[in-house]
């Protein structure tokens, strides 16, 4: 059977593992967010430029910058919820660590105690099996 300890144990590698995920996820909506970022930054400096690049014109620019910044928008969003999300998360973590640890505590006194019970129990026997010295003042 297993002990408390070692399923708390599991436990707080599961919600480790989904911690990680969830701090993979919010490094990629950062990443898609800067590159929505420097993407706005070059639809801007190309509309201020005021001629633009083969193939476009200021009209097609602005409506690519709008779109751009609401998906700007959302990613933040997004980004921002999934912060949350790995705080949360986070404290989780850090909540079922301390369990765990009380749990693994309460685990080695519980051993502690046995051995030490077996250790008297020996003893015990051994002080009944062996035969008392005699006694050395004979007169």
């Amino acid at each position: 059977m297993t002990s408390r300890a070692d399923k708390l144990g599991r436990i707080v590698s599961l919600v480790k593992l989904q911690l990680r995920l969830s701090e993979w996820q919010l490094a990629q909506l950062r990443q898609q967010e800067q590159t929505m970022q420097d993407e706005q930054a070059w639809l801007v400096g190309a509309l201020n430029e005021g001629k633009p690049p083969a193939g476009s014109s200021s009209e097609s620019i602005a409506r690519r910058l709008n779109r751009t910044t609401v998906g700007a928008r959302a990613v933040q969003e997004r980004s921002a919820m999934q912060l949350d999300r790995v705080r949360s998360e986070s404290r989780r973590v850090k909540q079922l660590e301390e369990v765990a640890k009380v749990a693994l505590a309460e685990k080695l006194r519980d051993a502690e105690q046995r051995s030490l019970e077996e250790i008297t129990e020996t003893h015990a026997v051994m002080h009944d099996l062996t035969p008392w010295p005699a006694s050395r003042n004979k007169t």
